[in-house]
């Protein structure tokens, strides 16, 4: 008698690319919902219907830009691409052409563009490295010293890094994610709240405050300068924006460190290891490089010229011959720069973006929205209206994964309605809500970019993480509105 035994076969595991196809799909349904729920719903009184079938385009990209099914830069370039093609913005073929490719010829998509050069330049020539090593062997005998060294660290590097992902994810967090364990503070073995916890939030945070201090500081922030240009017809100078942010941020970042070092304490208050650490860290990577000497002058002159000639040259033009002296003494080869596929990516994203985002303008589409709501909220009160309005472009990123889709989504909308409510001149409105997109950083693990990269590293716990974001989102936007707005005064804007 044979017996036969029952044999389990498992399934053979599905293809990594039909998984990574069923991803993508799932992450374009949302997109597709929105844009046709929008498309479908009837449109509204007052508003064409080319201006209403805008939005849901417009309402669709951004939503794809949150789920991600394909790049954002691609979804910027099939957006544009078929609000041209439909008409919706512009009738005629040529005009159609010409507003689509409009971003492209935006300057400060290029000095935007230029800066992620000077990331570079931070990152290969080892500048940035050695800036934080400084700071850190001069200021870090003390954990709460040490906290202040990699703020002004982050500090002076970022006026020329928009991606404060690799300012802070990729030139501090590699610097300072190594001294924790010179004191033994370890994530795998319930040691992280020794030190490293309180020093790399710390250097989270300042990393928020310094992407709002500088035009430069961070890629939204020229996007911006974009759709406030387009919206109020005023350019806002590199100078102009760090002098009416700089009484914040200079407050910001003087507390920050030592409160954060009073609600989430590290449990070692000396750190005498720390300076000589980096102190043997110079001595490896030697004298400074003539790379490195090169660079330096270069943002230098960069930064002077920012600061004192913007009424003589553009920002952006001033950038991009930076970048060219960069490859003439050889800071990085041509060949470096054209590989650098996050800046090409950033300049195609932006290009759209400004140009999608000028659409709804264009449509009458804001003007509308502003109509709508501007009423409702001018009869509150001075300070009420302003602290509402912009509380709530504020604390709304709760619901965003990106700044820049926080930004494109909401700030032409916010903007028109800010117009349409006198209480304060267009271009106030228009920095009050602007210089909030450093800061919202601070709010979530997904606000930003370099929040994955604090947030992964195992030191802060997913609760730390959620109500420290609470506590200095809440403390960060109380000082903001408490100086600003006397600031706004005392400098007459």
């Amino acid at each position: 008698m044979v017996q036969i035994m029952a044999v389990t076969v498992n399934p053979p595991p599905a293809p990594a690319n039909r998984v990574s196809t069923r991803r993508a799909l799932a992450r374009a349904l949302p997109p597709l919902a929105v844009g046709t729920l929008i498309a479908l719903t009837p449109v509204p009184q007052s508003l064409t219907a080319n201006a209403w079938r805008y939005f849901a385009l417009f309402a669709a990209v951004i939503t794809g830009i949150i789920t991600e099914p394909i790049s954002p830069a691609v979804l910027g370039l099939a957006g544009v691409a078929l609000a041209a093609v439909s008409g919706l913005v512009r009738a005629s073929p040529a005009d159609a052409t010409n507003w689509a490719l409009s971003g492209f010829a935006n300057s400060t998509v290029w000095l935007i563009f230029a800066a992620y050069m000077f990331a570079m330049g931070y990152s290969e020539t080892g500048l940035g490295k050695r800036i934080a090593l400084h700071l850190i062997r001069a200021m870090g005998t003390r954990t709460l010293g040490l906290g202040y060294a990699v703020t002004l660290a982050d500090l002076v590097i970022a006026p020329f890094t928009p991606s404060v992902t690799a300012r802070s994810g990729g030139i501090i967090y590699p610097i300072i994610s190594n001294i924790p364990v010179l004191y033994g503070s370890r994530p795998e073995d319930g040691t992280e709240r020794k030190m490293g916890a309180y020093l790399l939030y710390t250097a989270l945070a300042g990393s928020t405050i310094t992407s709002s201090m500088f035009i430069t500081a961070l890629a939204p922030n020229a996007l911006a300068i974009a759709l406030i240009a387009k919206a109020t017809n005023v350019t806002i100078p590199w100078l102009d924006w760090f002098k009416g942010f700089a009484p914040v941020g200079i407050t910001l970042l003087a507390l920050m460190p030592l409160l954060v070092y009073k609600i989430y304490p590290p449990e070692i208050k000396e750190a005498p290891e720390a300076p000589r650490w980096a102190r043997e860290q110079l001595r490896q990577m030697g004298e400074t490089s003539r790379k490195e000497f090169t660079f330096l002058v270069l943002v230098t002159v960069a930064l002077a010229l920012w600061i004192g000639a913007a009424q003589y040259v553009d920002p952006a033009m001033v950038a991009i011959a930076i970048v060219v002296l960069m490859v003439m003494f050889r800071v990085i080869p041509w060949n470096a720069m054209i590989g650098n596929a996050q800046a090409w990516n950033v300049l195609v994203w932006f290009a759209t973006l400004v140009t999608l985002a000028g659409g709804l303008a264009e449509t009458k589409f804001v003007d509308w929205i502003a109509e709508s709501i501007a009423p409702i909220l001018s009869g509150l009160g001075f300070y009420v209206t302003i602290t509402g309005l912009v509380g709530a472009f504020f604390f709304l990123h709760y619901f965003f994964a990106s700044i820049t889709a926080h930004t494109s989504a909401l700030l032409p909308v916010f903007l028109g309605i800010a117009i349409k409510i006198p209480i304060v001149p267009p271009l106030v409105w228009a920095l009050l809500l602007a210089y909030t997109l450093g800061l919202i950083g601070i709010l979530t693990p997904y606000a930003s970019g370099q929040n994955a990269v604090y947030f992964g590293c195992g030191y802060i716990s997913r609760r730390d993480f959620w109500v420290l974001g609470v506590i200095l989102g809440i403390v960060f936007f109380g000082v903001y509105m408490a100086i600003v707005l006397p600031w706004f005064a005392f400098l007459k804007i």
